[in-house]
């Protein structure tokens, strides 16, 4: 009996060695230089500028001699081109700034005078505030989604007289109970599968984290698909999300939030599970004279998945045609 059993494990142990090397097999996804990722994804009008050592991708559309340029911060994992439908409409009327995060998309990892591993809340703020002098924007209309709506009312409550109006869309701040995380998120916060997710990343992992976060998971194509899998790949992008999502802290310097005192558009997706709806009425109770506008049958990103709605409450806001 015993050397049956003993058998039997042999060869279910055989078989899991058998199916993890398929597995690493099919998912080995080196990192990527960013010389390889560029044509693809920084065509006109991408550009490059350095801050503080600090190269930095990043979109400057729409007219220049606009006295308050609207800057969109995106949120997690994502990148500039979430913001690609709100920009089509918006840039037509107001200058609009886009980037990559540190860490994320084309950006890559902290660089030059910005401590290597430092991606807490606040040093993304004052990155921001470089990245104002650097453009030379003396004052803004702040928009941000997720882990960027952060950003952007840290901002507003670091350098107040920078902000003109704050966007919040789908924000994190308050403390707040998920109801489903993207399985990436997970991954990649734990310490052995976050440094296993820098030599392995399979496709159907990026698909699944997608359809997390989307009200209605059938809007996640291929192509979708493709562009967050490949800027996940940019050289340092996983390790900078293992650290980013380690040194998360739920709630964290959310008692700052009532500090803001800049005409304040909060954006929801009803069908956000990420960071439910009911984030953002408790945002609407902590910043006074602020709005809340929720979307139904949208999700976490409201801006990517459905930018032509999603984006209508941003120009009665900013007076726009």
């Amino acid at each position: 009996m015993s050397s049956g059993i003993g058998g039997w494990v042999r060869r279910l142990v055989g078989l899991l060695l058998i199916f993890s090397a398929l597995v690493v097999g099919l998912s080995h996804a080196p990192d990527r230089p960013v010389q390889t990722l560029v044509a693809r994804w920084a065509p006109p009008p991408s550009e490059f500028i350095e801050i503080r050592g600090q190269l930095v991708h990043l979109r400057d559309q729409g007219p220049h001699g606009d006295p308050l340029p609207i800057v969109l911060l995106h949120g997690t994992s994502s990148s500039l081109h979430t913001w690609e439908g709100w920009v089509r409409v918006l840039d037509k009327q107001r200058r609009v700034v886009s980037l990559d995060l540190p860490g994320m998309g084309l950006t890559g990892p902290f660089d030059g005078e910005y401590a290597r591993d430092d991606y807490h809340g606040d040093t993304y703020a004052r990155f921001v505030l470089d990245l104002l002098d650097a453009l030379k924007l003396q004052r803004v209309v702040l928009a941000g989604n997720s882990f960027g709506g952060e950003i952007a009312w840290r901002v507003a409550t670091l350098a107040p007289e920078r902000v003109a109006q704050l966007v919040l869309v789908d924000a994190a701040g308050p403390p707040f109970t998920p109801e489903a995380i993207p399985p990436g998120f997970i991954a990649a916060r734990l310490p052995v599968l976050g440094w296993l997710g820098q030599y392995l990343l399979p496709r159907a992992l990026i698909a699944q984290s997608l359809a997390s976060v989307y009200g209605d998971p059938s809007r996640v194509s291929p192509a979708l698909v493709d562009r967050y899998f490949e800027l996940t790949l940019r050289e340092g992008n996983r390790r900078a999300l293992s650290l980013r999502l380690r040194q998360m802290s739920m709630g964290e310097d959310a008692a700052r939030i009532a500090q803001v005192h800049q005409p304040t558009l909060i954006l929801w997706g009803a069908l956000d599970r990420l960071i439910p709806p009911s984030t953002g009425q408790d945002f609407a109770r902590r910043i006074a004279g602020s709005r809340l506008v929720v979307f139904e049958g949208l999700g976490h990103m409201p801006h990517e998945e459905d930018p032509a709605r999603s984006v209508e409450p941003v120009k009665a806001f900013l007076g726009l045609r």
